[in-house]
């Protein structure tokens, strides 16, 4: 597995990927156009960038699938996402309150960071939204 630093991709391409894997099938792009609710052109340029960067398998006319790369990234997606989800409940906001506020941050929070409160919090196995892997904690 390639290193991840949790930094590497923007917001948008973040949600990309999300639903993707969450889909767990080629998706076509104009149903990533109506979920993400953009012009299907910029789909097709977000999608032909992840491509080109290694995360996503895209077939025209049968859809986009994520490589092994992508699988590990999103699977760190989910991760950063439960874990701080986690932490601000524990912090005093209802889960859905927690989840969403999540949303609005954690592009911007790395894998060092997500590994030092994921260890501060005692490896917690359940999140908010769902169940916690720990595949490569470093701290």
């Amino acid at each position: 597995m390639e290193k991840i630093t949790g930094l590497e991709l923007s917001p948008r391409k973040i949600e990309y990927l999300k639903y993707i894997h969450q889909r767990k099938e080629n998706v076509r792009t104009n149903e990533l156009s109506a979920h993400l609710k953009v012009d299907p052109s910029t789909t097709t340029k977000t999608i032909n960038e992840l491509a080109e960067e290694g995360y996503v398998n895209h077939v025209p006319y049968r859809g986009v699938k994520l490589t092994g790369k992508g699988k590990d990234y999103a699977a760190f997606l989910i991760r950063r996402h439960r874990i701080l989800s986690l932490m601000l409940k524990n912090y005093g906001l209802s889960p859905e309150e927690a989840c969403s506020e999540v949303n609005r941050f954690e592009s911007f929070v790395s894998l060092h960071a997500i590994d030092t409160i994921c260890s501060t919090m005692g490896h917690p196995t359940m999140g908010v939204c769902g169940k916690i892997e720990h595949p490569h904690c470093d701290v």
